[in-house]
């Protein structure tokens, strides 16, 4: 292709890499999702279509990337965790930011449909994104314990809130006052006493958020090793995770599961989960 004399701007062009031997995290969260839950009538405190939806759209991302290896989200976030030693665009932030936003945002859209059949989509949802940079194992780990602690909170205070509105007729203005400056535990009583709610019994979606891994099956006349993507809904906070799931820290191969063992992951763990 011929140069042009405008070709210069091009140098004005900047990259911005990621700094090497960090695991990189892309967090996604929804712009003025209130309004959008509410404009789309979605079911409180929960929507488990709209969880499903959010899940989905993030299973897209990891099918996109083999090297994110690790998802976490609820409500209206998602966090993507590439493997430390990605090379993937080179590393450029704004090239992973920008495919994983998109992918994301865009399969929100195209999904909508499928979880939300009798409801129009009046008006396409915004995400913002971020990249956070973690140089440690235990970096990483601390991360995803401050956003599942974030749901247990979030989500104890909103099962609160919707009981008192939609069950005992309260205002919204009435039902903050109600649970302004309740520990945890008060909130608990609150929802047995009042409601026969025992939080514990509420579903883990819910509760701890949804965890998407990678592992892979085989089975009889199988030429290679299928990878699939789980859902699980589970403690990420305590070292069992962890434990259980070593090729996430130590970036070894996706490891061969049993089909049998998968199947009952399924069976178990994905209950709400539509792929």
């Amino acid at each position: 292709m011929a140069k042009s004399k405008f070709e210069y701007v091009r140098y004005f062009e900047q990259e911005n890499k990621c700094l090497k031997n960090c695991w990189i995290v892309v967090r996604i969260d929804g712009k003025n999702f209130h309004r959008f839950t509410e404009i789309h009538e979605f079911d409180k405190p929960n929507d488990i279509n709209g969880l499903n939806l959010m899940s989905n759209a993030a299973v897209n991302v990891l099918r996109e990337f083999s090297d994110i290896n690790l998802a976490f989200g609820h409500s209206d976030e998602f966090s993507f965790v590439f493997k430390k030693k990605t090379n993937i665009f080179n590393r450029r932030s704004d090239k992973i930011l920008s495919l994983v936003n998109s992918i994301f945002s865009s399969s929100f859209v195209f999904l909508w449909n499928k979880y939300f059949p009798n409801k129009q989509l009046i008006y396409a949802p915004a995400f913002d994104a971020r990249i956070v940079l973690y140089p440690t194992d235990q970096n990483l780990r601390d991360y995803f314990s401050w956003r599942q602690a974030d749901v247990h909170v979030n989500n104890l205070y909103n099962t609160c809130f919707w009981a008192l509105v939609l069950k005992m007729g309260l205002s919204p203005v009435e039902a903050e006052e109600k649970l302004r400056g309740t520990l945890s535990s008060a909130k608990n009583e609150l929802l047995y006493k009042n409601f026969d709610i025992n939080y514990n019994n509420e579903p883990e979606i819910f509760r701890k958020g949804t965890v998407l891994v990678r592992k892979c099956i085989s089975w009889e006349g199988a030429t290679k090793p299928k990878s699939v993507i789980i859902p699980l809904h589970c403690d990420i906070i305590k070292d069992d995770f962890w434990n259980s799931h070593p090729e996430i820290l130590d970036q070894s191969e996706t490891p061969l599961v049993d089909k049998l063992k998968l199947d009952h992951y399924f069976v178990c763990e994905q209950k709400n989960f539509k792929m």
